[in-house]
């Protein structure tokens, strides 16, 4: 069934006022369930086994991956089985938004585990106390829910933006309920069966699943004899390097550096194909250009010049070279500043991305007599923001300053970005459904720490708290915008969205000691186990990397390092110039560009390896096909089957391995 929407004309010509009149008319659903008993629970649970997965490939990428439209297929699925019970009979099309509502929100709350804080341990060496995390998280993220309802009046109300993603959603709920199920019913049994046989695949390739079932459940080290539990290896070529390189000592080398030094591994990934999937050959593509112009041809070299070497640390160990000593020894500064510099010229250079809040500054208000609110029974009450913003942002001002060391006066000055930044990211939201928090978050750093260079939770701290508070803020009006195209209640909504924060940094949180920093033989945790080759956090690398280049300055780093920042600034300034004029048709991002720096190159090549299985076979069907209904209208289920197949395993596997002796 068509969705009813205004026409382009009466978009522009009719008032806020007249616009809810009509919404209220021809889309409000009125008492249809939504904000239940057994919306609430599936949302909270479902939200935090995807949060999971979003803190699972956050790490790995630093890429946020949106959970909306899978949650959507997984709730309607699960109560399509339940229909005939009595949990689960009538679970009607406000119910799943309610639930995709909640569950978006807990997987988009993890940001700052693999960010802000993972960085702010990182540059301190200094272990936060789990709840110190949780009450922040959850703080901060409220903070954006009472910044956005002001912005969703006039944005979605008013204006009547897009929202692409939010769309999405909404467009897919209204046929999975009203019209044909049968395409809602397809993309579920595609992501269901790619979920089933991804997890296979992780757990032959799991080394304490493998250990569990054959010593604890199989017992075969009693009856066969097996001393070494099997597994296949992630990275295949293990198997070269096992047979025929220590037979033959014919081990590749780049000018005499061994590449698996430089981090060139042939790695199976089934959760970054799918990553790859989801960006696009060319984001994928950028990536693996970045990748194999550091550590293919500039690290060999900067290794043979001795400007990347191996040291011994402060205990007296010797620290070899390796992808991730090539990184942060000597990559780093050009890779972020490619990223710095690629994504502020994105952001500065589209107009309409600060148009909102330029609207918004000059808006007159209009007479008391004429702002009756038609819907004032249904929307949060705005004396709720006016009252909350400046209440629960002194609380993150104390909370940081109580917590991690953030001075007072840092604190405050963050507070007047949050609007702005808060404004600019929502406006990109429902443009593009792209939140450049990554641009925003810089902004406020150097900001602060151009004020105090000493402490790096200076500048931190404020800018997770911008970030988060801009990234929660468009990432509840991209969910609401599905609740509005259906007729939903924007309160029940926003109290949606809180429980799925509350859920997602309850759910996160344990999850991300046990994964980055599990304790030692002595039970004693260290920073030192934050990155690694399995992890990389290159989002928290690049945050470190700026935190550490307020604090020491320039003169810090290598001459080489210096050249190679400026010649990476002009060409990120060059491309993303070529990619704006050309209207997107530049094939090359400077930011994925950089993002291939940080990552571990074996990444870069499986997610362009999913890219490229998606977009060759996309283009090669027709539409209508089988294989395009496959390869094109499947790609997202298909893609979330393997994240959400690959990281789950991955999760219990590294929870088994820290449970087995």
């Amino acid at each position: 069934m068509a969705l009813p929407t205004l026409s382009d004309e009466q978009v522009r010509t009719l008032s806020r006022s007249q616009k809810d009149h009509w919404w209220l008319e021809h889309v409000f659903r009125g008492d249809m369930p939504q904000l239940t008993i057994r919306s609430a629970l599936t949302g909270f649970l479902l939200g935090g086994v995807l949060a999971a997965t979003s803190l699972y490939i956050g790490a790995k990428t630093g890429i946020s991956i949106g959970v909306g439209l899978t949650s959507v297929l997984i709730t309607f699925a699960l109560f399509r089985l339940l229909e005939k019970t009595p949990m689960g009979g009538g679970f009607t099309i406000l119910e799943n938004n309610c639930t995709q509502s909640i569950t978006t929100a807990a997987g988009y709350v993890v940001t700052p585990l693999t960010t802000s804080f993972a960085a702010y341990m990182l540059v301190t060496g200094r272990i936060l106390p789990a709840w110190q995390m949780i009450l922040w998280t959850i703080v901060i993220s409220i903070l954006g829910v009472l910044v956005a309802f002001p912005l969703k009046r006039r944005f979605i109300n008013e204006e009547q933006l897009p929202f692409p993603e939010g769309r999405a959603c909404g467009v897919v709920l209204d046929a999975l309920y009203t019209g044909s199920a049968e395409a809602g019913l397809f993309k579920t049994r595609l992501l269901t069966i790619t979920t089933g046989l991804t997890a296979f695949l992780q757990l032959l390739m799991s080394d304490g699943w493998m250990k569990l079932l054959q010593f604890g459940v199989f017992r075969m080290d009693r009856w066969a004899g097996l001393r070494e539990p099997w597994h296949l290896h992630e990275r295949l070529d293990t198997y070269y390097y096992t047979w025929v390189a220590k037979a033959s000592g014919a081990i590749p080398r780049i000018l005499g550096t061994d590449i698996r030094q430089l981090g060139l591994r042939f790695t199976v990934d089934a959760a970054l194909m799918g990553v790859g999937g989801l960006i696009g050959i060319r984001v994928a593509t950028s990536c693996l250009i970045g990748a194999i112009l550091n550590f293919v041809v500039l690290a060999p070299i900067m290794i043979q010049r001795g400007e990347i070497r191996s040291y011994t640390n402060a205990t007296g160990a010797v620290v070899a070279i390796s992808r991730a000593e090539i990184v942060n020894q000597w990559a780093l500064w050009w890779g972020v500043s490619m990223m710095v510099v690629g994504s502020l010229v994105s952001l500065f250079a589209r107009p309409d991305l600060f148009s909102g809040l330029w609207r918004m500054l000059r808006q007159r208000r209009a007479p008391r007599s004429q702002e009756i609110d038609p819907l004032r029974d249904i929307e949060l009450p705005l004396w709720l923001s006016y009252v909350g913003v400046p209440v629960f942002g002194f609380l993150g001002v104390w909370m940081g300053n109580a917590f991690f060391g953030v001075p007072w006066l840092a604190g405050f000055l963050s507070l007047p970005l949050i609007l702005v930044l808060s404004v600019i990211c929502t406006n990109s939201m429902a443009l593009t459904s792209w939140t450049p928090t990554g641009a925003l978050s810089k902004i406020t750093q150097f900001t602060i720490g151009s004020l105090d260079r000493s402490n790096p939770a200076s500048n931190l701290i404020p800018a997770g708290m911008t970030a988060e508070v801009a990234s929660n803020a468009a990432n509840l009006l991209s969910d609401i915008k599905p609740g509005y195209m259906l007729g939903a209640k924007p309160r029940q909504q926003a109290i949606g969205h809180v429980i799925g924060i509350v859920a997602g940094a309850l759910a996160a949180t344990p999850l991300f000691y046990l994964l980055f920093l599990p304790p030692n033989a002595a039970g004693v945790r260290s920073t030192a186990t934050l990155v690694t080759e399995q992890f990389a956090m290159p989002a928290a690398v690049q945050w470190k990397g700026v935190a550490d280049l307020i604090a020491k300055g320039l003169g810090s780093l290598p001459a080489s390092a210096m050249v190679a920042m400026a010649i990476a600034a002009i060409v990120a300034l060059v491309f993303e110039v070529l990619r704006i004029r050309s209207r997107g048709r530049f094939p090359l991002s400077a930011v994925s560009i950089g993002l291939g720096v940080v990552l571990p190159p074996e990444s870069t090549l499986a997610m362009w390896i999913g890219a490229f299985v998606f977009w060759w076979m996309g283009r090669k069907a027709d539409v209508g096909s089988p294989k395009h209904d496959i390869w094109v209208e499947g790609c997202e289920p298909i893609c979330a089957g393997l994240i959400s197949g690959a990281a789950l395993i991955g999760i219990g596997n590294a929870l088994v391995n820290a449970v087995l002796p």
